[in-house]
């Protein structure tokens, strides 16, 4: 099934919880290599990115019999199936008596890449009624400036926080929505992405923050916010929240008290608890374990929560994948990769 398809996969070495990085290391496919890149997430995306943008590497790619695709959302394939998740939440509320056909709601998306929310913004323009998308970034907070001042700067300290897939200074689906709100004058984006490689920022224009305003909300979580949602959602609602959807909720309750809009609201919910269960547990109990399959089992021991099959065995599977690379030697690692 798979002798015509290769994978390898790239992830930063400092941007993903313990967990996930067993996840990583453990993967079983034949097809498959896994391999982490020293830095976070910005320093792992811009080294993909050059890939597909190297003339000179596609043509020896091509020469050993391969052509590269993207799985993340660098690729638009990954985008479109996202959009799915938006006609079905809505649909959901209409099956559930709690909006009519034509409605409008409001999405809360927990947002690093801006992927998922640029998702919810096709959705949009496909007809799903939507009143606000309220954009929730944790204290990697550079959307939040960038939807209150227009500008878009990458000149700031780096956070690592309890929501890695968050800790993103470059938002590279960024482009996509800007291209749609400059008219799609692709000349204008591609100058403002050159300054961004440049100098690390850019500016719109006035109007285009203005019509960007009229759609997208924006906030960001602490730390303790987060750690402190987590805590009530499951001692008020008994539910269980990773530590990105607790982002999401705290910045919706943020702009429900400040706007005291009652349009009916979806917090999109994007990963399960104990893919960071050190963190999630600690906002429970109070006690931080730093082991994560000890904390997962303390968190199972504390909420009576079903592990995930895919995460509860993690530990007895053997170990394949330890290697590290700097970012600028991914062209030679995936060379070396098609040789074999």
């Amino acid at each position: 099934m798979y002798k015509r398809q290769d994978i390898i996969v790239f992830y930063p070495s400092d941007g993903v919880s313990d967990m996930q990085k067993l996840q990583m290391m453990t993967q079983q496919g034949e097809n498959v290599f896994v391999c982490a890149i020293e830095g976070n997430f910005d320093d792992a995306q811009s080294a993909v990115k050059r890939i597909f943008n190297d003339a000179q590497m596609q043509e020896k790619l091509l020469a050993g019999g391969y052509k590269l695709s993207s799985a993340n959302s660098i690729n638009w394939g990954r985008l479109a199936p996202q959009i799915a998740y938006y006609v079905s939440s809505y649909c959901d509320l209409i099956s559930s008596g709690r909006i009519k056909y034509g409605d409008k709601v409001n999405f809360c998306v927990p947002s690093g890449n801006f992927g998922n929310i640029l998702a919810a913004y096709y959705a949009s323009l496909m007809g799903v009624g939507v009143n606000k998308l309220i954009c929730a970034s944790n204290v990697n907070n550079v959307l939040t400036d960038f939807f209150t001042t227009g500008e878009y700067d990458t000149h700031r300290e780096f956070h690592k926080t309890m929501s890695p897939s968050m800790d993103i200074l470059i938002s590279s689906n960024l482009e996509r929505l800007l291209f749609e709100f400059s008219g799609r004058d692709d000349a204008l984006i591609a100058q403002r992405m050159d300054a961004l490689k440049k100098d690390g920022k850019y500016s719109v224009s006035k109007q285009e923050l203005e019509e960007l305003n009229k759609i997208f909300e924006v906030g960001y979580a602490t730390e303790d916010d987060t750690a402190e949602v987590i805590a009530n959602c499951f001692d008020v609602y008994d539910y269980l929240m990773d530590t990105h959807t607790a982002v999401a909720m705290s910045v919706y309750d943020d702009y429900f008290e400040n706007s005291a809009d009652e349009t009916p609201s979806v917090i999109v919910s994007t990963a399960n608890a104990y893919k960071f269960p050190c963190d999630v547990y600690d906002a429970l109990a109070e006690e931080y374990i730093e082991d994560a399959q000890k904390a997962t089992k303390k968190l199972h021991s504390y909420t009576g929560e079903e592990v995930p099959e895919p995460l509860a065995d993690l530990d007895k599977k053997p170990v394949r994948f330890t290697k590290v690379i700097a970012k600028q030697d991914i062209e030679k690692e995936i060379l070396e990769y098609i040789k074999k």
